[in-house]
């Protein structure tokens, strides 16, 4: 019999990439446009971005729901033992907490640029 239940290695990844595209969703009305003017990108299609504005507060909760599943998932100290390629290796669960972290810190930017886009203006 098969069993066809996600590993834990891949429950981490789910959850790590659904933080990270959150969290550029969340940044993509207000974080990315000032990030390509700065860096000299330009273009019409960068006012498109702001359409996205109405969804941030989706994109925030949803961001912060995957990331804060991951990192209790990534740093837990309680793993169960593993059954061959299910836990994945070291390196992926560096790669892992390493995204999940950048989520994070974009998801935080995301979050407060109201706030912070104030205090430059």
């Amino acid at each position: 019999m098969m069993d066809n239940r996600i590993g834990d290695a891949a429950k981490d990844k789910l959850l790590a990439t659904g933080g990270v595209l959150g969290a550029l969703g969340a940044s993509s009305c207000c974080v990315l446009p000032l990030a390509f003017a700065a860096t000299g990108v330009s273009g019409a299609w960068i006012g498109t971005l702001t359409k996205f504005a109405p969804y941030q507060p989706i994109f925030l909760a949803v961001a912060s729901l995957c990331i804060g599943l991951g990192l209790w998932r990534a740093y837990r100290s309680n793993r169960t033992a593993c059954e061959g390629a299910q836990c994945g290796t070291l390196a992926s669960h560096r790669l892992t907490r390493a995204s999940l972290w950048l989520g994070a810190a974009l998801l935080i930017v995301a979050g407060s640029v109201e706030w912070w886009a104030r205090l430059l203006a």
